[in-house]
């Protein structure tokens, strides 16, 4: 089992930053692919980015590689995610997500954060 609980969302202009973190909790944390999903109102969840347990291997959504980057600490239990650039179709609500295989599709992901909202004005 895996708890996950995100927070550093909110209200930010275009162009500007925002540093999501994902505090797990529970055991067996470093061997799980982290990933960072989102979801805007009326829309699917979407894949952001995703790490390996050895952070040696991420991945990233076209639309935000250059823009955000993921990190872990597994020390800490703590995932990152680095949100530069933001433009206002980033708006959404952010999910951090854990499971023991890495994918990009949320249905095969076991562990879920209860999202935490950005907000990008134009």
């Amino acid at each position: 089992q895996v708890q996950l609980v995100e927070s550093g969302g909110g209200l930010v202009q275009a162009g500007g930053s925002l540093r999501l973190s994902c505090a797990a909790s529970g055991r067996a944390f470093n061997s799980y692919y982290m990933a960072w999903f989102r979801q805007a109102p009326g829309k699917e969840r979407d894949f952001v980015a995703a790490i390996s347990w050895s952070t040696t291997s991420t991945w990233y959504a076209d639309l935000v590689k250059g823009r955000f980057t993921i990190s872990r600490d597994n020390a800490k239990k703590m995932v990152y995610l680095q949100m530069n650039s933001l433009k206002p179709e980033d708006t959404a609500a952010y999910y951090c997500a854990a499971d023991p295989y890495y994918s990009e599709t949320d249905r095969t992901y076991d562990y879920w954060g209860q999202g935490t909202q950005v907000t990008v004005s134009s």
